[in-house]
C-alpha cells in the first residue's frame, strides 16, 4: 500500500498559522493533495486537543480518521515542541516533533510538560527543559512513541543551527539519544546536502511541510510502501530506512528556503557561502546571519554532491499553486490562480499526482503550456533560483524568464551526482 505522509503540520493555534484550519479542512486538503496521513499537528495545546477528540475516531492501529467522513485520509496525533535550555553557558533553542499512539499517552505527556511551560500559549509550545529531558518524559508517557528533530538546520531552533545548535545529535540528547532514529531535512536543506555529514547516515531523513495554511500541507513529505497501514508499520519503515518500504521523499528546493543562503532579511543583502567569505555584511557592517548551506558546508566531511551507497531517493517539488501563480503571472491568492488549481484537481488528479507522475501532454491540454512546461522543468530540475536567507524565502523562475538570475544558482538534482 502506497502512502504518501506529511508528519509535521500545525493547526490554528500556533503563533502565525492560518485561521482557516480545523479537522474537516485538513482532511479534505490532505485528499486534494494526494495524501494519505497527516499529522493532527498541535495535540498538545489545550483546545485543540478538545477539538480533536471531538472530531477523530480510532482508524487502524494507532491512527484515526474523521468522524464520517468519506475520505481515506488518517491522521497521526503530533506536535512540535520547543526545548529552551543553557547548556555550556550557551542557550539553545531546539525544536522537536513527537508522534503519540493515543489520547491518553497525549494528555499524560501534557499533564507533565504544562509544568515545564504554558500549553495554551501556542501550540507549539515553548518548554524550559532539555531535548534530552523531553526525550526522557515522552517514553514514559508513550513507550511506542517516536521523535525527531524539526528541521534540524535551521539557524535558530535547529538541533544543528547555527545560532543555538550542536555538532552531534549525541550532544544534542546525551544519553537519549538511543531514542533518535530520524531527522527533517526542513525546507532549506536536501538529502543531497545532508549527506555530506557521515555522522548522519545512522539516521532516516524526513520531510515534511511544517504547514502554517492550508495550501502548504504536503510542499515535502515522505513515501512509505507497507503491507498494511497503521502506526507501527509507518515507524518501523522509518527505522529501517531500507528504501523498499521507506521509499522517497517529495523536497522542497532547498534554495528556495528561507534559510539557506548567508544574509540579513532588514539589508536586503545575501551572500553565497561557499563562494564569498566575508561575514559581514556590506549595507550594515553587522555580522551576516549564517545559513543552511553554511553550516552544512562547516561540519561536513563529505565532498558536495556525494550519495551513499543505500540511499532513499528524492525528488524536488515547487507547490502547485505556485506553479500556476508563477506561470499566468497572478499571486497565488488571485481567484483566476484558484479556479485553474481546481480545475486541474478536477480533470487530472491530485496534486501529487500532477508534480510527479501525470503526462506533460494532458497537463498541457488542460493548463496550457506553460503550466505543463514550468511542471517538467521542476521535475528535470531544470529551473533557476535566487536563493532565500535570514527568513526570506527564495525567488523561483521556472520558465527561464528572468536575466537578473544568475546560471550559477541553477539547481543540481540528484541525477547530475549518480
Amino acid at each position: 500500500m502506497k502512502v504518501i505522509a506529511d508528519l509535521h503540520i500545525h493547526s490554528r493555534f500556533a503563533m502565525a498559522c492560518s485561521n482557516r484550519i480545523n479537522v474537516n479542512a485538513l482532511d479534505e486538503a490532505a485528499k486534494s493533495k494526494g495524501i494519505n496521513l497527516i499529522s493532527t499537528g498541535d495535540v498538545l495545546h489545550p483546545e485543540w486537543n478538545r477539538e480533536l477528540k471531538a472530531h477523530l475516531e480510532p482508524a487502524e492501529s494507532g491512527l484515526f480518521k474523521v468522524s464520517g467522513s468519506t475520505t481515506d485520509t488518517r491522521f497521526v496525533l503530533g506536535a512540535e515542541v520547543s526545548t529552551i535550555f543553557t547548556e555550556k553557558d550557551k542557550v539553545r533553542k531546539i525544536h522537536n516533533c513527537i508522534l503519540l499512539t493515543s489520547f491518553e499517552s497525549a494528555d499524560a505527556l501534557s499533564e507533565v510538560l504544562s509544568k515545564y511551560g504554558n500549553l495554551s500559549s501556542d501550540g507549539r509550545p515553548a518548554l524550559s527543559m532539555s531535548s534530552a529531558h523531553l526525550v526522557e518524559e515522552l517514553f514514559k508517557a508513550d513507550k511506542n512513541a517516536f521523535i525527531f528533530p524539526a528541521h534540524a538546520w535551521t539557524p535558530y531552533f535547529g538541533v544543528f543551527g547555527s545560532l543555538s545548535g550542536f555538532t552531534s545529535m549525541k550532544e544534542a540528547y546525551e544519553d537519549q539519544e538511543k531514542h533518535i532514529f530520524a531527522l527533517e531535512t526542513g525546507l532549506s536543506s536536501d538529502p543531497l546536502m545532508n549527506w555530506r555529514l557521515s555522522s548522519l547516515d545512522k539516521y532516516a531523513l524526513v520531510s515534511n511541510s511544517d504547514m502554517h495554511s492550508l495550501e502548504n500541507m504536503g510542499r515535502e513529505a515522505n513515501v512509505f510502501n507497507v503491507d498494511k497501514l497503521s502506526y507501527g508499520s509507518i515507524i518501523q519503515s522509518i527505522k529501517e530506512k531500507d528504501g523498499k518500504t521507506f521509499e522517497r521523499t517529495f523536497e522542497f528546493y532547498p534554495e528556495e528556503g528561507k534559510y539557506h543562503y548567508d544574509g540579513h532579511r532588514d539589508c536586503h543583502y545575501s551572500i553565497d557561502p561557499g563562494k564569498e567569505k566575508n561575514q559581514y555584511c556590506k549595507v550594515c557592517g553587522k555580522k551576516l546571519v549564517n545559513g543552511v548551506l553554511h553550516r552544512i558546508n562547516e561540519l561536513a566531511d563529505r565532498p558536495e554532491g556525494y550519495v551513499p551507497k543505500n540511499y532513499i531517493p528524492y525528488m524536488h517539488m515547487v507547490p502547485l499553486i505556485e506553479v500556476i501563480s508563477y506561470a499566468i503571472k497572478k499571486t497565488k491568492y488571485s481567484p483566476i490562480v484558484r479556479a485553474k488549481y481546481s480545475e486541474m484537481l478536477e480533470r487530472i488528479g491530485t496534486e501529487f499526482d500532477i508534480l510527479s507522475s501525470a503526462n506533460i501532454d494532458t497537463i498541457k491540454g488542460v493548463a496550457g503550456d506553460d503550466i505543463g512546461d514550468a511542471i517538467e522543468n521542476v521535475r528535470n530540475d531544470r529551473i533557476h533560483i535566487i536563493p532565500g536567507y535570514d527568513g526570506v524565502f527564495g525567488k523561483l523562475d521556472l520558465l527561464a524568464r528572468e536575466d537578473n538570475v544568475p546560471n550559477n544558482n541553477k539547481q543540481k538534482g540528484l541525477q547530475n551526482f549518480i
